[in-house]
């Protein structure tokens, strides 16, 4: 359960208008996937919506997806605070709650140097016994990883991967040329096929929650070496990233999953819940998912259900 590759749905935390946690849904969310035939599991990434959630919430978040996955997949739970202290505990309390990994992620307000950083992610891999990744997205977060921090980082006995979200493909061929042992996922703001020839061992993305089968697909021909068949998938999937980019994350795979007939619930606010039009865009991009299934020979997406 250690050895992480493969396909890792970030997962939505479905939420009621009165903040309770839908346990039921994200259960049959989990065995869902793992039935399309994911990998792993990653509750509390940016999907999550780690940020909006209070203590209590996340670790119903992280207890459910465990109880769900019942050892079929690794479970991989995001930590993500601006304390240390804060990190530490949640670290060490998931992994009490039976978690299989921790995916490390840096909040911060002020901005911090890079020893500051480096602390940060040798204090969460210091307090477990667990496999962790480390998360970085220039794009979001205030003091990201540097170059330099990931190759230091590397050497720790317990980071053994790292999942970029940076955009910038050239940054993972420098990770994978300084750090070499170390792992990389990709993100979907990359095009995992291309990670993969590169030397990745998967992705964790949210889109894979609403189009499971076709990304293990892709993941499959890729550790084939099929190239020419995984670039043709992977550029009918790049219609899906695309569509997604346009809008908030969380709010794109919880429009559809609510299409595919789960009760996910709208994104926490202040986030919003997408519009009419909004919504029409992802109703399309799943009607394209369906010729996919024919042209590509993968298994059906769950029925959609009127909204």
């Amino acid at each position: 359960m250690s050895d992480f590759r493969g396909v890792f749905p970030y997962l939505v935390s479905p939420i009621d208008a009165d903040g309770r946690i839908k346990a039921d849904v994200l259960a049959r969310l989990c065995g869902d996937l793992i039935e399309a035939g994911v990998h792993g599991l990653t509750p509390l990434g940016s999907t999550g919506e780690f940020a909006y959630l209070n203590r209590e919430q996340r670790e119903l978040v992280v207890a459910a997806t465990i109880a769900a996955a019942d050892r079929r997949v690794p479970v991989v739970a995001g930590v993500a605070s601006t304390s240390i202290a804060d990190a530490v505990a949640q670290a060490k309390r998931y992994q009490a709650l039976g978690a299989d990994g921790i995916l490390a992620i840096l909040e911060a307000y002020f901005p911090l140097k890079d020893a500051q950083i480096e602390f940060y992610f040798r204090a969460i891999a210091d307090a477990v016994d667990l496999p962790v990744v480390i998360y970085t997205n220039p794009q979001f977060q205030r003091s990201d990883l540097t170059l330099d921090v990931i190759e230091r980082l590397a050497d720790h006995p317990r980071i053994e991967y790292i999942k970029d979200a940076s955009t910038n493909t050239g940054r993972l061929l420098s990770i994978r040329q300084r750090a070499p042992g170390l792992k990389v996922f990709s993100a979907s703001a990359h095009i995992p096929a291309a990670v993969m020839l590169i030397g990745g061992v998967g992705w964790m993305a949210g889109p894979a929650c609403i189009v499971p089968r076709q990304s293990v697909k892709l993941y499959e021909l890729c550790r084939a070496g099929k190239w020419a068949e995984a670039m043709t998938l992977q550029r009918d999937l790049w219609h899906v990233n695309e569509a997604f980019a346009r809008y908030n994350l969380a709010a794109c795979i919880k429009a559809g999953l609510q299409i595919q007939g789960y009760d996910v619930g709208d994104p926490v606010p202040p986030q919003a819940p997408l519009n009419a039009e909004e919504r029409k865009a992802v109703e399309s991009s799943l009607a394209n998912v369906a010729r996919l299934d024919v042209r590509h020979e993968v298994g059906a997406q769950p029925a959609a259900v009127a909204s």
